[in-house]
């Protein structure tokens, strides 16, 4: 455990700086989640709708560090990929 002031104040930032983390991640999986989940269902309308807000939960968390800017650019690829299939299917 710290002793210095200093130190246990940075313990407490890195506590709520993990907390911030930990949800921004979790919001940005439980998006990713939905829209695969539309894909595989092969529902149009919802993929459409889910890859928009994906997008945005990806670019924000990519602007909040949690992911790299390059990470979050490629999933928006593949995704839009195959909600490009979805579609072509439909």
């Amino acid at each position: 455990m710290a002793n210095h002031f200093s130190a246990l104040k940075r313990a407490r930032q890195t506590e709520t700086k993990t907390a911030v983390n930990r949800a921004n991640k979790s919001r940005m999986r439980t998006a990713l989640r939905s829209l695969r989940t539309a894909i595989a269902q092969g529902d149009q309308a919802t993929a459409e709708n889910s890859y928009k807000e994906a997008v945005s939960v990806l670019d924000k968390s990519a602007k909040k560090g949690v992911i790299h800017k390059n990470t979050a650019s490629r999933y928006k690829s593949r995704l839009a990929a195959r909600v490009k299939k979805v579609a072509a299917k439909a």
